[in-house]
């Protein structure tokens, strides 16, 4: 009988070590997926976002609201949306759209989102005015398990707003993004840049959302970042034709 249960006890503990090594490569690939936190091990970049805990929601960028707005040039916050598009598809950074009813008279969203973010995610919603109302959208950035909202939309006052109050008041990390977003005047801009400051969610600018996510030159998608830059700030692709051309000029004279 002891005989028997030596026998069952190593054959036990061969199937059982067999299966952990079929499992081993598996949990490293889970591993190596798995994003990676920009923060150093110098501290730097502890007070910024991080990519590997960030979401970016696009909250109601449609066509017909983009009428109302008077706080910002429209070809120019349509621009800054598009850059933040174009980052997240860059840097594997979730995305998530919404619209609170897309054929009534606020229209449709803008294309340009999921054109350069193929990956966003779009929620409908059932004409919540605002988006954290509405369980799928809540259920969506769950599921990211990030606890950092970048948020950009149209109105500010409204459409980000609520929103970004109550997922602060969920517990998560919310950044609002005021010139990627637009208000029917510049005084209900104001006031919004202060509720925000009050409730603790922080005012920031897409320069500032590409720069803290860009961190570093010695990257690969480095010269994508430029073309980037370009985008947020046109004079800065002034910067770099006028270098470009300057380095053949040297070239050419040696």
């Amino acid at each position: 009988m002891n005989t028997m249960l030596k026998i069952s006890s190593r054959l036990l503990g061969a199937l059982m070590l067999i299966g952990l090594l079929a499992y081993a490569p598996q949990a490293s690939a889970q591993v190596a997926t798995a994003p990676k936190s920009s923060v150093l091990p110098t501290g730097g970049g502890q007070a910024l976002l991080d990519t590997s805990d960030t979401v970016i929601l696009l909250l109601d960028h449609q066509a017909g609201l983009f009428q109302t707005v008077k706080d910002i040039d429209v070809a120019e916050l349509r621009r800054n949306v598009e850059m933040l598009a174009k980052l997240a598809a860059l840097l594997d950074i979730p995305v998530i759209t919404t619209a609170s009813e897309p054929n009534g008279p606020n229209g449709p969203l803008m294309p340009e989102i999921h054109k350069f973010a193929p990956h966003a995610t779009y929620v409908p919603r059932k004409g919540e005015v605002n988006a954290w109302d509405n369980a799928d959208f809540v259920k969506a950035v769950e599921a990211t398990g990030r606890k950092t909202l970048i948020m950009a939309g149209v109105w500010t006052s409204v459409c980000v707003m609520f929103p970004a109050l109550d997922a602060k008041a969920a517990g998560y990390n919310v950044y609002a993004v005021i010139d990627a977003s637009g208000d029917p005047s510049e005084m209900a801009s104001r006031t919004s840049i202060a509720r925000f400051s009050q409730a603790g969610v922080v005012p920031t600018s897409t320069n500032a959302v590409l720069s803290e996510t860009h961190r570093t030159w010695a990257r690969p998608e480095a010269a994508n970042l430029a073309q980037l830059y370009a985008l947020v700030a046109p004079n800065y692709a002034a910067v770099i034709e006028s270098y470009f051309q300057a380095q053949k000029a040297v070239k050419a004279g040696q």
